[in-house]
């Protein structure tokens, strides 16, 4: 994997609303614009998302959105209000960096959540974006966020019943631990943000390279804001239309792109990828046959290979 070591350029960007985005930049400065669009919703940047990228051929920059990682107010305190924290917030952060910047277009790197929103920012503006490269692909239908919260449960019932009684045996389940983990209590809120986690952990449990804190496993502060801010956006359906991404697909025409997806992702079928690979014209579907949602040896292979390949053309 590639090393880009220390950031040749840093800043917190006024984005509205109180809120302050952090953002950094690596790699040569006269190279191939990239940005990299995190998952969770609320999981921030770390190093590890710049090794796939050449630093010598790519200006590679990072953005922790809205309430997590750097950027502030954080979404682990309960205070911090997420009115102003949305999908199209998000996309106008984007845009709003990309001016701030000086780039004409860039490359988008996606992963999990962070699919979603490179393709829901490309179809706002298709003409910033050279190429899309996605990870994990999600398209947040209500069928998604139906079967990773409940459907999926039929491989795990007893952990499905344990996860359903963290949130009271309300009817949605989502909206439930949304209201939890921004309780005034913090015991309230720490046993939410494990009841979450634990069943995070376990849809990936079965992945032949998972790992098994793979949620649960990160520092408590970074913990609360991803947990806060995935229930806000999955209880309020990301704030996008029924079907938005694959129905607005069309809108992405002459945009290379490549999904990578594990066979073995259970928590997000390949049948996802699978249909946006059918609804997105210029989009090359690799499924990675040992991988998961969390990845292997052989996805971080082929998707540093990708970056490879995109890193010389020209549009």
């Amino acid at each position: 994997m590639y090393d880009h070591g220390e950031p040749h350029a840093t800043g917190m960007l006024d984005v509205g609303d109180d809120n302050q985005v952090y953002w950094e930049v690596s790699g040569n400065p006269r190279g191939k614009p990239a940005l990299v669009v995190h998952g969770g919703p609320g999981s921030g940047c770390t190093r590890r998302n710049r090794e796939f990228f050449d630093p010598d051929r790519y200006r590679l920059v990072l953005l922790d959105q809205r309430g997590c990682g750097r950027s502030t107010p954080h979404a682990s305190d309960p205070a911090t209000d997420l009115r102003p924290n949305t999908t199209h917030h998000l996309i106008a952060d984007m845009e709003r960096l990309r001016t701030h910047l000086g780039i004409d277009r860039w490359l988008l790197s996606g992963g999990s959540w962070g699919s979603t929103l490179a393709l829901a920012y490309a179809e706002e503006h298709p003409d910033r974006v050279t190429e899309i490269v996605l990870s994990g692909a999600t398209v947040h239908r209500a069928a998604d966020i139906e079967w990773i919260t409940g459907g999926v449960g039929r491989f795990f019932p007893e952990a499905l019943e344990r996860f359903r009684a963290g949130a009271g045996g309300a009817a949605d389940v989502v909206a439930a631990y949304a209201r939890l983990v921004a309780s005034p209590d913090p015991d309230v809120r720490a046993k939410a943000v494990r009841d979450w986690t634990t069943w995070e952990d376990t849809v990936v449990s079965l992945e032949p390279h998972g790992d098994p804190v793979a949620y649960s496993g990160r520092p408590p502060r970074a913990l609360v804001a991803l947990v806060r801010i995935v229930t806000h956006y999955w209880s309020n359906g990301a704030w996008l239309p029924e079907n938005a991404i694959l129905d607005n697909a069309a809108r992405l025409a002459g945009i290379p792109g490549t999904i990578l997806h594990g066979r073995h992702d259970i928590g997000g079928p390949v049948s996802v990828a699978w249909d946006l690979a059918k609804a997105w014209p210029d989009a090359r579907l690799v499924v990675v046959e040992d991988s998961g949602h969390t990845g292997s040896p052989e996805f971080y292979r082929l998707k540093r290979e990708t970056m490879d390949q995109y890193a010389d053309q020209t549009r």
